[in-house]
């Protein structure tokens, strides 16, 4: 074997390395991070028994508490992916709570509140979209503005002297709103678990199969030449932020079904941790490229780190620790996808 022949084989041998690690560390990080978990306080508690960190009670926990996130990241995968962002989700998601809640409250039935909440998220959702398609203000300025609009409204909607909606002496919360997210459907997990996993699954195929989803790259990779292509990519990203929008509010309601009650500041920190599932899920910031599905591996990362810190470090500890794996998924997205996005 000559010398030249010896570097061609050799010569693709790191971006081989770069591409295997780019398309599994996300999966290992999930597994050392449970490995971590799992180990600690062992001394405490037998392995998978009550109190472990992968004893059944608390993965039911664990998986209850990721179902608005879940719910939230493919679709805002898919809006990263064209290389847009949504900085409004939380408080979309904690105003649909309080409407949700609200109307609760006031005698309406589960499927019109569903309904007319959703509706709201629809509305959220093309609020943003025009913002940012058709008045073409920066999606990070856009959305900044809508975010401080819904969080406003959803605390102008909670009455003075109270945190949130609520039932009270006088007007009692009926008990069946936390059957959504709390009551056992299967395996002792809510239907509202169930919805998520739907809607992942539906947005998986719409990356894959459809139109939007090969759109939405290509607009994220290009959005010039995907324009001189053919594609409209105003209505694709409309459609997106309506999705996002939807999506959003369907989370709220999980949220409010969750707690029995609809809190203006519970969305607060999930635009957060949006961002790191998807940047550690390996989305291009830029746009262009990302998965639904490893965003969700990136999602049950965060929700290992925020539910098994709870039992070794205090409370506020978790918001440092969130910031240290935004750092971390930064770093990441910066080594495995932007410098290939370079070269």
């Amino acid at each position: 074997m000559t010398h030249t022949q010896v570097r061609k084989k050799y010569s693709g041998q790191p971006d081989r390395i770069k591409s295997i690690i780019k398309k599994f560390y996300i999966y290992a990080v999930l597994v050392l991070i449970v490995l971590i978990f799992s180990v600690v306080k062992l001394d405490q508690v037998e392995f998978f028994g009550r109190g472990h960190f992968l004893s059944l009670d608390n993965l039911i926990i664990l998986l209850r508490q990721a179902v608005p996130i879940i719910t939230l990241s493919g679709g805002f995968t898919l809006l990263m992916i064209s290389g847009n962002i949504d900085l409004s989700v939380g408080s979309a998601m904690s105003l649909s709570a309080v409407v949700f809640s609200l109307m609760i409250l006031n005698g309406f039935a589960f499927l019109p509140a569903l309904a007319i909440t959703l509706i709201l998220g629809l509305a959220m959702g093309f609020l943003n979209g025009f913002l940012v398609m058709k008045l073409r203000i920066t999606p990070v300025i856009a959305t900044l503005v809508t975010m401080n609009l819904f969080k406003g409204l959803a605390l102008l909607i909670v009455p003075d002297g109270l945190s949130a909606i609520k039932g009270n002496a006088d007007q009692i919360m009926p008990p069946w709103i936390n059957d959504y997210a709390r009551k056992d459907v299967l395996f002792g997990l809510p239907l509202s678990f169930f919805v998520a996993v739907a809607v992942i699954a539906a947005l998986v195929i719409v990356q894959r199969k459809t139109i939007l989803g090969k759109y939405s790259a290509a607009i994220g990779g290009n959005r010039t030449a995907a324009e001189l292509s053919g594609i409209n990519a105003v209505k694709m990203v409309w459609i997106l932020y309506v999705i996002v929008g939807v999506l959003a509010a369907l989370a709220g309601i999980a949220r409010a079904s969750f707690n029995s009650l609809g809190d203006p500041l519970s969305g607060d920190g999930m635009e957060t941790d949006c961002i790191i599932a998807v940047l550690l899920g390996g989305t291009a910031f830029t746009g262009g490229e990302g998965s639904v599905v490893k965003t969700i591996i990136g999602a049950l990362i965060i929700i290992c780190i925020t539910t098994g810190l709870l039992t070794v470090i205090p409370a506020f500890w978790q918001v440092f620790a969130k910031g240290a794996v935004l750092i971390l998924a930064v770093v990441m997205n910066h080594v495995l996808i932007q410098e290939k996005v370079k070269a």
